[in-house]
């Protein structure tokens, strides 16, 4: 497995150079990450629970490690955070089986031709 705390740092230290390089994508990037805190009608915990089922979901490991990270700093357990994985599996599961009726749908329109 990932030493994960050196990669966010390694991340983050090379997020930081792309910013020296585009500032408005870095600052783009920020301006929508921090959106939800604005609101609050989600906790912060919540928000990282969220953004870990998502992160899984997008096969982000960058994601993973600062959100992870995030999660813990936010009080989230590790048992809430099994169960954020767990709806990540669900909908990933759900979403092969919408897909495998579009394989199907497809199948039947080239065959009935």
């Amino acid at each position: 497995m990932y030493d994960w705390n050196t990669y966010q740092k390694q991340l983050v230290s090379t997020i930081g150079e792309i910013g020296k390089l585009s500032p408005d994508t870095v600052r783009g990037y920020s301006l929508l990450s921090e959106a939800g805190n604005k609101t609050n009608h989600l906790d912060a915990k919540t928000r990282e629970l969220i953004a870990l089922a998502v992160a899984v979901t997008r096969q982000c490991d960058g994601c993973i490690t600062v959100h992870t990270d995030a999660a813990i700093k936010k009080g989230a357990s590790k048992e809430e955070i099994a169960e954020a994985l767990g709806v990540a599996v669900a909908i990933n599961a759900g979403a092969a089986m919408v897909y495998s009726a579009r394989v199907m749908d497809a199948y039947a329109a080239k065959t009935s031709v």
